[in-house]
């Protein structure tokens, strides 16, 4: 649930600096970029901080080196978030940022139905997961089509 704060309170705080007179702000595109930055640097800081034994927990047993799975996506996450805040790059960081998460999802589905948790708490079960993926690409998606 974290990570849709994040989207939404980046999103709207963007827009109201818009709003109030920030010029690289004001129209929706730009402050969907920040909330979609916001939430990826605050899932990149889990792959590196107290809840990273978790995220390497959910890695599927199957893949390899999940210690370095976790360290690589959070890399990408990071360097994404900071790129959607560049408009030349915007778009191809949302494009890969998308896929990214479709990559991860089902590091998210073994997750939910292994019953792991993450800080302690249950995991996000699999339907209401998949269903803030799909917000979560259609940020992405509105980033790299949108005007």
């Amino acid at each position: 649930m974290a990570p849709l704060i994040a989207l939404v309170a980046g999103f709207t705080l963007a827009r109201l600096a818009g709003l109030l007179g920030v010029d690289a702000l004001d129209g929706w595109h730009p402050a969907l970029r920040v909330g979609l930055a916001a939430l990826f640097a605050l899932t990149a800081f889990a792959h590196f901080t107290g809840r990273r034994a978790d995220l390497i927990a959910m890695v599927p047993p199957r893949l390899p080196h999940p210690g370095l799975l976790v360290t690589v996506t959070g890399v990408l996450e990071l360097a994404g978030a900071v790129a959607l805040l560049v408009p030349a790059t915007a778009g191809w960081a949302a494009a890969g940022l998308g896929l990214l998460l479709l990559a991860m999802f089902p590091a998210n589905a073994s997750a939910a139905r292994r019953g792991l948790t993450l800080a302690g708490r249950p995991v996000t079960p699999l339907v209401p997961r998949a269903l803030l993926q799909v917000v979560f690409l259609a940020a992405a998606a509105a980033i790299s089509f949108g005007a």
